[in-house]
């Protein structure tokens, strides 16, 4: 890849990490359609996309954890079993004909997803369904492996549907599920096949780093989250929608 658009990713990286650390997530699908702008290939950007996601997943998880919004009750039920599925998803490459569209639909689900949810007040809490922790976290765990994202997009709002846990710790929830299902995924990749990283790797883990930082940094204490959920929103949609047409 040219220096320029080693550059050019790094600072596309850099901005999605600030952004979606900032509530709770490692960035994988933004990590992705960034790298899908450049043409990597599948074999390419799973692996690399999952290695930012441990980088950015573990920052944010030790900032929220240390001001008090995680939920370790709540996390590990569902980390026990989405860890083993998410290894068993990272056995397996899609093709480009399938893995174009299934990302393009899960950026374009993502967008969605942070544009519909604005709730920031405090509710009443419901008692957690063990089926559902099962059952969830099972699917969950291996669309983050078979997909290369840490699966906290899809998690989040579930929490939040169902009235599990309060806004404001669901993203350290989010960050904990990311980073476990990330490390196994890329296990799980890594043991079924033979690859070597983008040349620009360490160049995009140091922008995921400062990125990721200053992200969790400012969503863990000063920021509100609306903003920051429209802008990953259009960047989604866009990103989303070219993976799609790039299939036309």
């Amino acid at each position: 890849m040219p220096a320029d658009h080693v550059l050019t990713l790094s600072a596309l990286i850099f901005a999605a990490a600030l952004l979606y650390s900032a509530v709770g997530h490692g960035g994988a699908s933004g990590y992705l359609a960034a790298m899908a702008l450049f043409g990597l290939a599948p074999l390419e950007m799973k692996p690399a996309a999952l290695t930012l996601n441990v980088l950015v997943s573990s920052i944010a998880l030790l900032k929220y954890i240390k001001v008090g919004r995680f939920n370790w009750q709540l996390f590990w039920p569902f980390a026990a079993v989405s860890v083993p599925c998410a290894f068993l998803g990272g056995l397996i490459l899609l093709p480009d004909i399938a893995f174009r569209p299934l990302i393009g639909a899960v950026l374009l689900y993502s967008a969605w997803r942070f544009l519909m949810d604005t709730s920031d007040q405090d509710y009443p809490l419901r008692r957690t369904d063990h089926r559902i922790t099962l059952f969830a976290g099972a699917g969950l765990g291996f669309l983050s492996g078979l997909v290369g994202v840490g699966g906290g997009i899809f998690l989040s709002p579930l929490l939040i549907m169902l009235r599990w846990e309060q806004v404001s710790k669901v993203s350290g929830i989010a960050a904990g599920f990311i980073l476990v299902n990330s490390i196994a995924g890329l296990a799980g990749f890594l043991s079924n096949h033979t690859t070597e990283l983008p040349d620009g790797i360490v160049y995009w883990g140091i922008a995921a780093i400062v990125g990721g930082t200053i992200g969790a940094e400012l969503g863990s204490k000063y920021l509100g989250n609306r903003m920051i959920k429209c802008l990953l929103a259009l960047v989604l949609v866009i990103a989303g929608s070219k993976m799609l047409l790039t299939l036309l």
